[in-house]
C-alpha cells in the first residue's frame, strides 16, 4: 500500500510538473490558493498583523518593559497616562499597568488559543467517528454533545469552572469543554456530507480499509470548515476566559491577566477611568482582530468567492 501511494504522488508531481512546462502555468495547491486569496483581503490581513503585534509584545515583554508586573509601589497608585516612568500609567497598588497588559498577554492568549485547539481535536474525533462509523456509541456521543450544546456557552463555562475550582488551568479546562459540542457538531455534518460522495464509494471498491479512507479523502475534505469555524472561536474564548477570571473563577492574584485586572480595577472607575479601561480595550481589540482574520480566512478558503 506505502508502495502505491509513493508511486501515486510521483505520477502527480511528474503530471503536474509537465503540465506547468508544456502549458506556462503554475500548478497551485489549495492551501497556496488560500493563502494569496487570504492576502487579498486589507482587513484580513490588518487583522493578523494586530494579532502578530498581540503575541510578539507578549513574548517579548521582559524586552520591551522593564518593570516586575507583579511589584507595586503604594505612592504611585493610580497613575494616568504617561506619568512619570509609566507611559499607560498604574494600578491600584501602584504596578506598571503597561507591564502588567503586555505581561498579561501570554495569560490571556494562551486562554484563547488553547481551548479552541483543544475542543478542535476532540470534538473532531467525536463527530468524525459519529458520521463515519455511527452505530450506537456514536448516536450516544452526539446526543451527549446535542445535550450540552442546548446550554449557553457562558453558563456552561461557569457551571464547569465552578465545579472545578478557581485557576487558569481549570477555567481553559471549561472553556474546552463549552467549544467540544459545537465542534462535535460541525465534524459530523461535514463527515455526512463527505461519505456519500462518489469518490469514496471508489475509494471503497479499489480495495481502500477504513483508516486509509479516513487518512486520505475523509480528513482533507472535513477540516476546511472545522477550521474555519475553530478559528472564530478564539476571540470568543478569549471573552469567556476573561469573564470567569472577572468572576473570580479564572487567574487567581497576583496574576496579570486581562479579565483579572479588570475585576481588580472596577472600583478605581471614578479616580481613574482610562487606566480602568486599558484591559478591556486589549480584550475588545484582540477579539475584533481575531475574529476579523476568521472570516478572511473563511472567505479565503471557498473558492467560489474567487
Amino acid at each position: 500500500m506505502a508502495v502505491t501511494e509513493a508511486s501515486a504522488r510521483t505520477v502527480e508531481e511528474l503530471r503536474d510538473a509537465w503540465y506547468q512546462q508544456e502549458v506556462g502555468v503554475e500548478v497551485r495547491t489549495f492551501w497556496s490558493e488560500t493563502a494569496r486569496r487570504f492576502l487579498r483581503s486589507k482587513a484580513g490581513v490588518g487583522a493578523l498583523i494586530v494579532v502578530m503585534l498581540l503575541v510578539g509584545s507578549a513574548i517579548l515583554a521582559p524586552v520591551l518593559t522593564s518593570y516586575d508586573p507583579l511589584l507595586g509601589n503604594p505612592t504611585e497608585r493610580l497613575q494616568g497616562l504617561f506619568s512619570k516612568g509609566h507611559i499607560l500609567g498604574t494600578d491600584e497598588q501602584g504596578r506598571d499597568m503597561l507591564a502588567r497588559l503586555l505581561y498579561g498577554g501570554r495569560l490571556s492568549l494562551a486562554a484563547g488559543f488553547i481551548p479552541p485547539l483543544a475542543a478542535t481535536i476532540v470534538g473532531t474525533l467525536i463527530g468524525t467517528w459519529a458520521g463515519f462509523v455511527g452505530g450506537v456509541v456514536g448516536t450516544v456521543l452526539m446526543r451527549t454533545m446535542d445535550m450540552l450544546y442546548a446550554f449557553p456557552a457562558i453558563l456552561l463555562a461557569i457551571a464547569v469552572g465552578a465545579s472545578l475550582g478557581p485557576g487558569l488551568m481549570n477555567s481553559i479546562i471549561a472553556v474546552s469543554i463549552v467549544f467540544v459540542p459545537p465542534l462535535a457538531r460541525v465534524a459530523e455534518s461535514a463527515t455526512r456530507e463527505v461519505v456519500i460522495q462518489e469518490y469514496m464509494e471508489a475509494a471503497r471498491l479499489s480495495g481502500a480499509g477504513r483508516f486509509m479512507l479516513v487518512r486520505s479523502q475523509l480528513l482533507p475534505n472535513v477540516l476546511n470548515p472545522i477550521i474555519v469555524y475553530a478559528s472564530g472561536l478564539v476571540g470568543v474564548s478569549m471573552i469567556i476566559a476573561a469573564s470567569l477570571s472577572f468572576l473570580g473563577l479564572g487567574s487567581q492574584p497576583p496574576a496579570p491577566e486581562w479579565g483579572y485586572m479588570l475585576n481588580s480595577l472596577r472600583g478605581s472607575i471614578y479616580v481613574a477611568p482610562v487606566v480602568v479601561a486599558l484591559p478591556g480595550l486589549f480584550i475588545f481589540l484582540t477579539s475584533v482582530a481575531f475574529n476579523t482574520a476568521s472570516d478572511a480566512l473563511r472567505e479565503a478558503m471557498d473558492s467560489r468567492l474567487d
